[in-house]
């Protein structure tokens, strides 16, 4: 039987017009001093210098972070205000932890789609070098009745009260509130439950880092990202780095997740826009990629036997069974490299028969040519500002669409067949969200 007409068929296309980034940096290096909202500012004027979007109003921002100080309440709103965008421009501030981007992509596509927007941009920023530190709840009282106090006696009374080990600072813990666990520990688990071999994650990161090498070589994020505070290159990018190297480093996850193959703490921005076809039109600006449909999913890894970054291998079998495609059709398959473990056990879980069949209850979605699985290199080597990554994804696969397109009517002419693309973000509290997309 064939699949029933997604609902997206009877709506307008929302298109990704153009997109711009940081060069992502490892915590502490060039960003040191930089805050979430000065890069997702950057992000936004590189966007609006290289689109000539200076001075307009657009339809809605909708971006966010992942680590926030109490003043970045409003971040979206106060980049944007901060940023050469018109001032009477609208935003939304999201949070969906590492799939904060594209969350706000899938917002901002569907708004354009019903026709209640014509443009808007989606994004993330995070800066894990300006992380907030919280004050224990003992420090925080005392605070409070000092500040409450209405005479200098009652606010040494207060102070009286403080013991000294309240005077303590805590940083942000990676570590879910249900379980306790570490994103790295719980990945661990889920790479063990599957049988992940580290020889495939160390020759997973060795050639994401080789992929994104070659990409900034070739010129290919020279229109997706501008340079800031001095960097001009994603500065976590190791090209000489091999698969022997990375297998001398020891486990810092379980037993086979290293520094080499997992994520590090990154700083950074990226936003996309997109637009109506009629919006880029009048402007003059060319579109790379339609966003098909999306799906969201979640998992109980609290009291159920998934694992945490596992969602997206719910949402993608019900992304393609409403779109009609099958996970072969991607000619670009972008999943992002939490770890590398996460990759390798979401493919596995799609390969398997009795999984999908008892979890998803349909048959395996298949083993898809690793040639088109991240062609450009992903998290691993371009590191993960986590509410950042979305964009980046997003960004990249409709660039490799757009010249894939190009590439195949120069061959074929103009009938060729569309590239298509799929992206999948996992992200803590056992969310994730998958994206199909399509060259126009």
């Amino acid at each position: 039987m064939a699949p029933a007409p997604s609902p997206s068929a009877h709506l307008r296309s929302a298109v990704v017009v153009a997109a711009d980034r940081t060069p992502f940096s490892r915590t502490g290096r060039a960003y040191a001093r930089a805050s979430s909202q000065d890069l997702l500012t950057a992000a936004l004027d590189g966007l609006a210098a290289r689109t000539g979007l200076a001075g307009e109003r657009l339809g809605t921002v909708v971006a966010g972070a992942v680590l926030r100080h109490s003043r970045d309440l409003n971040i979206t709103r106060e980049a944007v205000l901060s940023s050469a965008l018109a001032p009477t421009t609208p935003t939304t501030d999201l949070a969906m932890a590492c799939a904060t981007g594209l969350e706000a992509a899938v917002i901002v596509s569907n708004a354009i789609r019903v026709g209640q927007v014509e443009s808007g941009i989606a994004g993330g920023a995070d800066s894990a070098s300006d992380a907030p530190l919280a004050v224990g709840d003992d420090l925080r009282r005392t605070a409070l009745a000092v500040r409450g106090a209405r005479s200098a006696p009652a606010r040494v009374r207060a102070l009286a009260r403080l013991r000294p080990s309240a005077l303590r600072v805590e940083a942000p813990r990676n570590a879910e509130p249900r379980t306790g666990l570490s994103m790295g520990e719980h990945a661990a688990l889920t790479a063990a439950a599957w049988g992940v071999s580290r020889q495939a994650q160390d020759a997973l990161a060795a050639r994401s880092h080789h992929a994104l090498a070659r990409a900034w070589d070739d010129g290919f994020f020279d229109d997706l990202v501008t340079g800031y505070l001095g960097l001009h290159r994603d500065d976590v990018l190791r090209p000489s780095t091999s698969v022997e190297a990375l297998a001398a480093l020891g486990p810092v996850f379980g037993d086979t997740m290293t520094a080499g193959n997992s994520t590090p703490l990154t700083d950074g921005a990226a936003v996309v826009l997109l637009a109506s076809e009629e919006w880029a039109a009048q402007r003059s600006l060319r579109p790379l990629a339609r966003v098909v449909d999306a799906e969201s999913a979640a998992v109980d890894f609290v009291t159920g036997t998934d694992g945490l970054l596992t969602a997206p291998v719910y949402a993608m079998p019900r992304l393609l069974d409403r779109i009609g495609w099958t996970l072969q059709d991607a000619d670009v398959l972008e999943v992002h490299e939490a770890f590398a473990s996460t990759v390798l056990a979401t493919l596995a879980a799609w390969e398997s028969e009795q999984f999908c069949a008892e979890r998803l209850g349909r048959p395996a979605l298949g083993a898809v040519d690793r040639s088109r699985l991240n062609p450009l290199g992903s998290s691993l080597a371009t590191g993960h500002p986590f509410a950042a990554t979305g964009g980046r994804v997003l960004a990249t696969a409709a660039k490799q669409l757009h010249q894939i397109a190009a590439q195949r009517e120069q061959q074929h002419g103009p009938g060729a067949p569309k590239p298509r693309a799929l992206l999948s973000v996992c992200a803590a509290g056992g969310q994730g969200v998958v994206m199909a997309l399509e060259a126009l």
